[in-house]
């Protein structure tokens, strides 16, 4: 049989023969991308990533109170802020259910269940220097939420770790960003 991948340069060969690749990929066929060289364990994958959507959704609606709620000298350009970083956070929660469905599960999208799977905290601020620190400490909990999912999927799942990882680098680009604005605000 002919292999999908060529010998190692180590002159080892540790391919699936084409034959075999066809037939695994005909048994349980309605598990979709879930094939049989997953090595995750699924059930937990999933439960990281719909805690994860509860925390990217809990950030969103923060972002938007503080959207709107933005008021003073300087709010204009931090509500931008917030906005841009509300659709910045839909967009992960978009993409984390997406992963889920992929794998079989099913997002939870129950609003009395957010708050209580959510890394973050919904705290609405009392002014505007307030409602950046909130919203910087809730990004430091997902910086380090994310860097701990992402070592607990190491190589067993790399598409959820890809995406973790891109989700990880826009949060702390989020973080960068409010760091500047607080240390405006204190200036």
């Amino acid at each position: 049989m002919k292999s999908i991948v060529p010998t190692a340069p180590h002159g080892r060969d540790h391919s699936t023969d084409i034959e075999t690749l066809r037939a695994n990929a005909r048994k349980d066929v309605e598990k979709g991308a879930v094939t049989e060289n997953y090595k995750a364990d699924r059930a937990a994958v999933l439960r990281l990533l719909d805690d994860s959507l509860a925390t990217e959704l809990v950030c969103v609606l923060r972002y938007r109170r503080h959207y709107y709620m933005a008021g003073g000298i300087y709010a204009q350009s931090v509500a931008a802020e917030f906005l841009q970083h509300s659709i910045e956070e839909q967009g992960h929660a978009d993409l984390l259910a997406q992963r889920m469905v992929q794998l079989g599960g099913s997002p939870n999208f129950d609003p009395d269940a957010l708050t209580k799977r959510s890394h973050a905290q919904y705290v609405p601020g009392k002014d505007l220097v307030d409602m950046i620190r909130e919203d910087l400490i809730a990004e430091r909990i997902a910086i380090e939420s994310y860097s701990e999912a992402i070592r607990f999927l190491g190589d067993d799942d790399p598409t959820t770790r890809r995406l973790l990882e891109g989700i990880l680098a826009t949060e702390e680009e989020h973080a960068d960003d409010l760091t500047s604005l607080l240390r405006g605000q204190k200036a």
